[in-house]
């Protein structure tokens, strides 16, 4: 499961045997979210408060090129 990126505690990831659409895990603690990288939508939330969610949500956007290339560069697309 490569990690992508480490900020503030979070750690932005995604599973070996992932599908489309393009997206990434965020888990700080207990806490837990999967976000879309295209459009933003967050398709799971557990245990994040407003706050943290929009920490993720920001981190996300500032290193937004970065992780979709990631993904990119890990399933060959």
């Amino acid at each position: 499961m490569p990690t992508v990126l480490k900020i503030d505690g979070f750690r932005f990831f995604f599973f070996s045997d992932e599908h489309n659409p393009v997206h990434i895990h965020v888990e700080k603690g207990d806490g837990y979210m999967r976000v879309e990288l295209e459009t933003l939508k967050v398709t799971n939330k557990q245990k994040f408060t407003k706050n943290d969610e929009k920490k993720i949500m920001s981190i996300i956007k500032e290193h937004h090129e970065k992780l979709i290339g990631a993904w990119n560069e890990y399933f060959n697309q």
